[in-house]
C-alpha cells in the first residue's frame, strides 16, 4: 500500500470519527448527513472496515427502528465480506454467521481475523434491534452470536464494556413475560473499538 492510499484511508476513518462525535454530541441529522455522504463515496464495494464502521454508527444516527436494522445488517455484510463470505441476511431466513447449511456458509466458517473482534458488538446491535421491533427470537440468536464471539474481545475497557451490555440484554429478555430461562435483551450502550484518526 502507497503512502497515498493510507494517508486516503486515514482521512475517510477521521471523517467518521468527526461525524460519530457529532452523533454523541447529540446532532443526529448531521452526523446521518456526513456519514451519508461518506457512504455515497466509498460506496458498496469500498475498504471493508470503513463500511462496517460507518453502517454501524449510522444504525446508530436513525430514528426509525426498521433503519437502524437495515444499517446493522450492512455492517454485518462488511465485516463478513471482509471474510470472503456470503452477506449476512435478516433473520426471517436463517441468518448470517451460523455456519449451517441453511445460510450456506460451509459448516467451519470463521470471519477475518481482523474483524473478529467487531462480531460481538454488531451481533448485540442486532440483537438490540430486534428487541426494538419486538422480534425476540431473532434476537436471542444475535444475543447468543455476540456471546459466543466474546472469546475474541481482550479484557480491557472495550471488551469488558461489550460483555457487560451482552448480559444486560441478556437479563432484559429473560425478565421479559413468557421468556422463561433464555437470555437476551436491552438496547445499551452500542460499543464498538475507537479508530484511528
Amino acid at each position: 500500500m502507497t503512502e497515498q492510499q493510507e494517508a486516503s484511508e486515514d482521512a475517510v476513518m477521521t471523517r467518521i470519527g468527526q461525524a460519530v462525535i457529532l452523533l454523541h454530541a447529540g446532532d443526529r441529522e448531521e452526523a446521518r448527513n456526513r456519514l451519508g455522504e461518506i457512504w455515497s463515496e466509498i460506496g458498496e464495494e469500498g475498504d471493508s472496515l470503513h463500511r462496517c464502521t460507518l453502517a454501524h454508527y449510522m444504525a446508530d444516527a436513525q430514528d426509525d427502528p426498521a433503519d437502524e436494522l437495515a444499517w446493522d445488517l450492512r455492517a454485518l455484510t462488511a465485516a463478513a465480506a471482509d471474510g470472503q463470505e456470503d452477506e449476512p441476511q435478516d433473520e426471517r431466513q436463517d441468518g448470517p454467521g451460523t455456519g449451517s447449511p441453511q445460510d450456506g456458509r460451509p459448516a467451519r466458517w470463521e470471519p477475518h481475523p481482523a474483524m473478529r473482534v467487531f462480531y460481538p458488538s454488531l451481533h448485540l446491535s442486532l440483537a438490540a434491534d430486534y428487541v426494538k421491533l419486538q422480534r425476540p427470537e431473532a434476537a436471542r440468536i444475535h444475543l447468543a452470536r455476540a456471546r459466543a464471539a466474546t472469546a475474541a474481545l481482550s479484557d480491557d475497557g472495550y471488551g469488558n464494556g461489550v460483555r457487560a451490555a451482552i448480559a444486560q440484554l441478556e437479563r432484559r429478555l429473560a425478565a421479559e413475560p413468557g421468556a422463561g430461562p433464555r437470555p437476551g435483551s436491552g438496547s445499551g450502550p452500542r460499543p464498538f473499538p475507537e479508530q484511528s484518526p
